[in-house]
């Protein structure tokens, strides 16, 4: 066992189950950039706004993928805040697209609360806060 995880008797953000939620952001990460690098570079005028938010979660995605990948008291603080902003982020889109659907003529990730892959977008920042809140030094 590491010696950061039996000084704290908590596991590491990036250690155990933690290893596949980064995975998993990381997929995500590479999935929203390729697509809204494409959607923006192909068809930016059809949908402004939707594929200004699918760069956003892209940005998003990385930054929770690069701090959840480092640990650390900092990089778990800015994964956390990125987690909770993809969390809003998914929520307030999934709810316009459903309530303003002309907003959103291009799905985006968020759309429809990540229904286009399976409404992973919508579980993955929940389990995501769930582990670091339960990776959070000092809890058993």
């Amino acid at each position: 066992m590491p010696v950061s995880e039996v000084r704290t008797g908590a596991p590491l953000v990036n250690r155990g189950p933690g290893r596949l939620l980064v995975a998993v952001y990381g997929i995500f990460a590479l999935a929203a950039t390729a697509r809204s690098a494409v959607q923006i570079a192909t068809r930016f005028d059809r949908a402004p706004l939707a594929f200004l938010l699918s760069a956003l979660a892209a940005v998003v995605y990385v930054v929770a993928t690069v701090c959840l990948a480092r640990g650390g008291p900092l990089a778990r603080r800015v994964a956390f805040a990125a987690v909770a902003v993809e969390l809003l982020g998914v929520l307030a889109v999934g709810a316009a697209s459903h309530a303003v659907p002309h907003l959103f003529p291009e799905p985006t990730v968020w759309s429809h609360f990540g229904s286009g892959y399976g409404f992973v977008p919508v579980v993955l920042p929940v389990v995501g806060l769930l582990w670091l809140r339960r990776s959070r030094r000092g809890t058993p």
